[in-house]
């Protein structure tokens, strides 16, 4: 089973500006966003990093950089792959101008049909594959039992995340994921398991590998538990 860390960025100053940024450089995290990911760098602590990859975009790379501190010896990869929609002539504009366009409704409610206007615009449905396809192929490169990160943007990582739950795009807009944020996709032989979703204060220690039992024959791995299974076995009880 590989596991990537889906991590969005943490905040900007373009988020609190609220303009859509998409591929424009120079968008530095905000001081609340370096506060994000240095808490989620504690909470990964004790989990050991095959590797990291992240969208080319500063915001990312800052996120990047901030995780892998005190983290000796863990590749960073970038990776186009995962970097942001292409957003064509909505990029750098006010989000609230936006959404008085015509086209936000098809944003909304029929995202699989968008396909962001203006030179470089790209398609929802190829953001998504190409997203897809990076998380596949970086699964095959580090091998069945890797944990890495994957750092990237909200609309990327809901893409990832609707595929992983057999979701049609055009339900993607129900997914939540914040800045800061980390999402848990387990991926085994038969079906990816969706772990967790948008956590922004969960212990994450689950995720440090355990002493195997030997396996059984065929796709044991790949089996989800009948019943709901009793979760990870750190899992805090109620009284």
């Amino acid at each position: 089973m590989t596991t990537v860390l889906l991590v969005r960025h943490g905040r900007t100053t373009a988020n609190t500006a609220g303009v859509l940024a998409g591929w424009t450089e120079g968008v530095p995290l905000d001081d609340t966003g370096q506060t994000q990911v240095k808490a989620l760098s504690a909470r990964l602590g004790a989990v050991p990093l095959a590797a990291v990859v992240t969208s080319p975009l500063q915001r990312a790379r800052e996120t990047a950089t901030l995780l892998l501190e005190g983290r000796e010896g863990v590749p960073c990869h970038e990776d186009e792959r995962v970097g942001e929609v292409r957003y064509g002539d909505w990029s750098g504009r006010d989000l609230k101008k936006l959404a008085k366009d015509p086209l936000w409704k098809v944003v909304q409610s029929h995202p699989s049909g968008m396909t962001f206007p203006g030179e470089g615009g790209e398609s929802m449905r190829a953001m998504q594959e190409r997203a897809v396809a990076a998380v596949r192929d970086w699964n095959a490169r580090l091998g069945e039992d890797a944990v890495y990160v994957v750092v990237s943007h909200g609309d990327v990582i809901k893409g990832v995340l609707a595929d992983a739950l057999g979701m049609h795009l055009d339900q993607f807009q129900r997914l939540m994921v914040d800045p800061g944020s980390v999402s848990v996709v387990t991926y085994t032989p038969l079906r990816p398991f969706v772990v967790r979703t948008n956590d922004v204060g969960g212990d994450l220690g689950f995720l440090a590998p355990r002493k195997r039992r030997s396996r059984r024959k065929g796709a044991a791995g790949s089996d989800a538990a009948v019943g709901g299974g009793a979760g990870p076995a750190d899992a805090p009880r109620s009284a």
